[in-house]
Formats: C-alpha cells, sequence, structure tokens
C-alpha cells in the first residue's frame, strides 16, 4: 500500500514539473525564429531552445540583469507559462 501511495505522489510531481502547454499540432505553433527574436528584443540571451514532452517551448539563457532564466512558454500563443530566474 504504501509503494503505491509513493508511485501515485512520484506521477503527480512529474506531471507537475512538466507543464503541458498545447494539445494543438505542431503547424498551428508559433515559428521558432519568432520567439527567439522577440525575447532577444527584450533583452534575453539565449543558449538553448527545445521542446518540452510537454509541447512547451523551453529557453535557456541570460536576463538583460545576466541572471540565468528557464523559461516555458507557450508555443501556440507565444505566452509564458513559467519563468525561473537564478543567480
Amino acid at each position: 500500500m504504501k509503494l503505491v501511495a509513493i508511485l501515485v505522489l512520484l506521477s503527480v510531481q512529474t506531471a507537475a514539473a512538466v507543464p503541458e502547454c498545447t494539445k494543438e499540432p505542431k503547424d498551428k505553433w508559433k515559428e521558432q525564429k519568432a520567439i527567439e527574436k522577440t525575447l532577444q528584443d527584450q533583452g534575453y540571451k539565449i543558449r538553448k531552445f527545445n521542446t518540452t514532452e510537454g509541447n512547451c517551448y523551453q529557453i535557456l539563457g541570460w536576463d538583460k540583469d545576466f541572471r540565468k532564466v528557464e523559461i516555458l512558454m507557450n508555443p501556440v500563443t507565444g505566452e509564458k507559462v513559467k519563468e525561473e530566474k537564478h543567480r
């Protein structure tokens, strides 16, 4: 019984760690280059740009104040779903 509770808890934590941004087909997604340009125009420096299992664009890099950032964006709307800044 404890094992089942642990597995359920782990699956909930994993699901929470990777949000799902969209179920729209990729032909509805904004171009990666357009998202990159928008972020660069806001002062971000992009080191890595990829897609998560939850269909989010994930951007790793630095903000205009040179803090490390991880940004998750909805690829259809271009809206930020999550932004974490690190020192």
